[in-house]
């Protein structure tokens, strides 16, 4: 562990480069940067707030001429505590390098593909693309409000998208620290942008280059092109995706921030002429699985996206995500970014008086939502009293008629009944699903008194898997408080939220229920990744220690060794 007059010194040069104003060194300015969106938390030296991709390439030699370990952290919304320390027991400080300030995305090809920078997010990429008619790989964010493009790729975030599968490229910019300790710039991106790093990082930043200096390097993919086969295959023994599967592993894809990155490029896709949500309700799960298998066989057009929510979960996410589904729906949201930084400020300054509450803003925002006028369309909420299972189906251009006739049909002779939403409804009905993850937060932290911990796992079921919807054993279910299940049915990918009940041995539980997921063949995590909540499995684990051989880079991650060189 360095001595305090060592720390010191890295502390000035860290000023030197970005700005006093943007070097933060007090643990209270530092919580919502070393605490995680919902789970894991630790110390930090500092922490800082690069202006451009130079200042983080000099912060980096920096820090690694003084040996301490780096944590390069964009928007912090992860579920599994990956972009945070985690716990106090490293055997160097930590800096943490936010990458917030830089959100520029850059379009090449008329918005056929575009460079996102080191924190850009997927709000700003739809506002950017919007006018071009064209759409990004993933939208809002399937569970994290506020995602940046960068940490989806990091993480193979696999969003809701069916046809589009997990976020990944292998066209990237990133440093990357050699199994002698040397830091090197790794210009992938397949733009020539000149020799040296600061070359390079200047003149993507500064967008000085020109169409004649953009190319695509042989085999090098820039999205996931088989996923679309690979999601029809109904009766595959296999999940379709999941973070530990080795055919989307590679440099930045998956790094889980092994891999300084400054900048992705990525595909995007046209925007449809026509798009329909059809809204599904059913009390039988068999209504839901005839559903996906049947469209996915025999579908000529592949859906949009199928977004599952259960009863539970719509009536939490209701109550305690209105605040946020109104913000979004009618500020829109770009907004987003400076409220979550207005969270952070209301709470740091909070946190000075012991007489307020944790959190203070969030039950703030909560008590200020019940003042609102019921914000939900009143189709949705009639099936919410008739039926335990939602399925958002949405459909484009020709399988919009494909679906209308198919299901016109299939309920003459099926339990539920279905919908065709107006642009309104369709709007409502996806903007209540993306805030059930933020929803879900709230919900236990303004029960929690009387609640023992929440635990999240999102899980990756077999493509052939017919009891999608689960059911615990009994000794399992009896210390578990609230089940809330929401996920992207399609992909067979399901969000398992379990609040269990006081004085429970929450790790035990969790591990047993992870056991009854080993039993059935499914792979977890599934697109949150490991984090500091899972074990990396061997062959990530090995995929780690190649990105970054001397463990300089968010040390301990999946529960792997938090010492230099790997150490055990």
């Amino acid at each position: 562990m360095q001595d305090q007059s060592a720390q010191n010194t890295l502390i000035e040069e860290l000023k030197a480069i970005v700005g006093a104003s943007h070097t933060l060194t007090s643990a209270s300015r530092m919580q919502p940067y070393t605490k995680g969106f919902r789970f894991g938390s630790g110390e930090a030296m500092a922490v800082i707030k690069p202006g451009d991709l130079l200042q983080i390439w000099r912060a980096l030699q920096a820090c690694q001429k003084a040996g301490v370990i780096v944590i390069m952290q964009a928007a912090n919304t992860g579920l599994t505590g990956g972009s945070t320390p985690d716990g106090n027991d490293y055997d160097r400080p930590i800096v943490i390098i936010s990458t917030m300030r830089i959100s520029e995305i850059q379009l090449l090809d008329q918005g056929k593909q575009i460079v996102g920078l080191a924190g850009s997010t997927l709000f700003g990429l739809e506002d950017t693309l919007a006018p071009l008619g064209r759409e990004p790989h993933s939208v809002i964010g399937s569970s994290c409000i506020g995602a940046s493009i960068v940490g989806g790729i990091c993480n193979n975030s696999g969003g809701a998208l069916v046809q589009r599968g997990p976020a990944y490229t292998e066209l990237s910019l990133y440093a990357q620290i050699d199994a002698n300790g040397e830091l090197k710039l790794v210009n992938n991106l397949g733009i020539h942008l000149g020799d040296s790093p600061e070359e390079i990082l200047t003149n993507l930043y500064e967008q000085k280059y020109t169409d004649a200096d953009v190319y695509q390097p042989d085999g090098r993919l820039s999205s996931d092109n088989e996923y679309h086969e690979r999601v029809r295959d109904v009766d595959a023994d296999t999940p379709s995706r999941f973070n530990n599967d080795g055919r989307r592993l590679f440099e930045s894809s998956g790094c889980a921030g092994k891999l300084a990155v400054f900048a992705v490029r990525v595909d995007t896709y046209p925007k449809p002429a026509k798009e329909q949500v059809f809204y599904i309700g059913t009390n039988d799960t068999d209504v839901l699985t005839k559903i996906r298998r049947h469209v996915l066989s025999n579908f000529e057009n592949l859906p949009v996206s199928g977004e599952y929510l259960h009863r539970d979960c719509y009536a939490v996410s209701k109550k305690y995500g209105k605040d946020m589904f109104v913000v979004i729906d009618k500020l829109g949201a770009k907004v987003i970014p400076k409220l979550f930084e207005l969270k952070r400020t209301v709470d740091r300054i909070a946190d000075n008086f012991s007489f307020l509450p944790e959190k203070f803003s969030d039950r703030m925002m909560q008590f200020f939502s019940y003042l609102l006028p019921s914000h939900l369309p009143k189709r949705m909420d009639d099936f919410h009293e008739k039926y335990d299972h939602h399925w958002i189906l949405e459909m484009s251009n020709d399988g919009v008629d494909e679906a209308r006739a198919y299901l016109q049909e299939f309920f003459k002779q099926e339990d539920g009944d279905y919908f065709e939403c107006t642009p309104d409804e369709s709007k409502k009905a996806i903007l209540h699903r993306f805030v059930a993850g933020g929803a879900l937060g709230r919900y236990h932290l303004m029960n929690k008194s009387n609640l023992g911990p929440m635990m999240t796992i999102d899980i990756a079921l077999r493509r052939n898997e017919h009891q999608w919807f689960e059911e615990l054993p009994k000794e399992i279910d009896d210390q578990i408080a609230d089940k809330f299940y929401y996920g992207h049915l399609f992909c067979h990918v399901m969000h398992q939220n379990y609040v269990v009940k006081k004085g429970v041995d929450a790790k035990a539980l969790k591990n047993r229920i992870l056991a009854e997921f080993d039993s059935r063949g499914a792979e977890y995590p599934a697109e949150h990744n490991v984090g500091h909540e899972y074990c990396a499995k061997h062959d990530l684990k090995e995929f780690y220690k190649e990105c970054d051989p001397t463990n300089s880079f968010n040390a301990g991650i999946g529960k792997t060794s938090k010492l230099k060189d790997w150490a055990e």
